[in-house]
């Protein structure tokens, strides 16, 4: 079903993405409503309206749906179990659930012929002993649910660390993956319509710092380029079996044996925002028109190239040299608290 102009759409999460989503939403005639548990965030000061709630609060949740015609969602940790049963969610529960479990997306990813890296789940400490034996190491153990950034991650170089990685994830299910030789990190972030049209970007070559995106360029060159085909169709494939709808991000690592799967986010990516001045259409108005049934438009670059830097804590207050820049397309996100490690915008650069 279309949905039409003049319409609104409700928005799981006020981050920086909703805030994205919200801009491109009121360019194409659009209302957006946010759903999130602070006062504010970057997303309200864009958006129509905000509701205040938990994310397990279902008597919220479901207030709040009333009064929107679509839902999407920007951040993909949140309670699945008081969406169930509600109509209009686009991406499916089902991307959602995959996406937040970190053995369940590798597993899914198998099912269509992804190639993750060697992978064990782990839930003692006695397990991650025997996980070391089988992956190997050095390896990574990872937090099963709710990490991001970096967070909820130990490295493991030999087996006298496994009781401090332990320790360091709080002692949490996890699952451990043995670090994989690679050439470069790259994402594949693609759109699926309603009709199951699907269009997607050039791959981004990604650096990452402290476990935080740096800098993302396209178009992809040397091991990337020659690897983003296999790793877009395999994205296609994931897309095409969770009856996707919206922007899908995937991420993958170059390797001499071929793209390794990394993971997934059902969501608009931040290796991605470099698409809102360096495509005909970013993906956050992809995003849109995907979720409202609409055609999806051009993906195409703009010029022969872009890239994309984060500012992240107190890079922030480069600004004013940016801004002198006339190459330079500046996007703040409004966040008051200036912390290490916190995106506090991006500037994206296109030749």
């Amino acid at each position: 079903m279309t949905v039409r102009p003049g319409s609104t759409i409700g928005i799981l999460g006020g981050g920086q993405l909703g805030r994205m989503l919200a801009i491109a939403a009121a360019n194409l005639g659009y209302r957006t409503h946010i759903y999130a548990p602070g006062l504010s965030g970057p997303a309200s000061e864009v958006a129509a309206r905000w509701t205040r709630g938990d994310y397990d609060d279902a008597a919220a949740i479901a207030a709040w749906v009333s009064q929107v015609d679509v839902v999407t969602y920007e951040f993909e940790n949140v309670d699945v179990a008081p969406l169930k049963g509600l109509d209009g969610v686009r991406p499916s529960l089902r991307a959602l659930e995959v996406a937040q479990d970190r053995v369940a997306e590798k597993a899914f990813a198998e099912t269509v012929g992804g190639r993750p890296a060697p992978y064990c789940p782990v839930d003692s400490l006695t397990d991650l002993t025997q996980a070391l034996e089988m992956v190997g190491m050095p390896a990574i153990l990872k937090t099963r649910r709710f990490g991001y950034d970096g967070k909820g991650q130990a490295r493991v170089r030999d087996a006298a660390q496994a009781g401090d990685a332990w320790a360091a994830i709080g002692e949490q299910p996890a699952v451990l993956e043995k670090m994989v030789a690679f050439e470069a990190e790259f994402s594949i972030i693609l759109a699926r319509g309603l009709d199951g049209r699907i269009v997607r970007y050039d791959a981004a070559t990604n650096r990452h710092k402290d476990g935080i995106l740096d800098l993302s360029t396209v178009p992809p060159s040397g091991i990337v380029a020659e690897q983003a085909e296999e790793a877009g169709a395999l994205a296609e494939r994931i897309a095409g079996a969770l009856g996707y709808v919206g922007v899908l991000a995937c991420e993958f690592f170059a390797s001499k044996d071929g793209p390794v799967f990394n993971e997934m986010a059902p969501r608009v990516h931040n290796s991605g925002h470099w698409t809102i001045e360096g495509a005909v259409t970013s993906q956050f108005e992809n995003h849109i028109r995907a979720v409202c049934g609409l055609p999806l438009g051009s993906t195409a670059l703009v010029g022969t190239g872009a890239e994309m830097r984060n500012l992240i804590g107190r890079e922030m207050e480069e600004w004013p040299t940016i801004l002198a820049d006339p190459t330079a397309h500046l996007h703040l996100y409004g966040k008051t608290g200036v912390k290490p490690g916190r995106k506090m915008g991006h500037v994206t650069r296109i030749f």
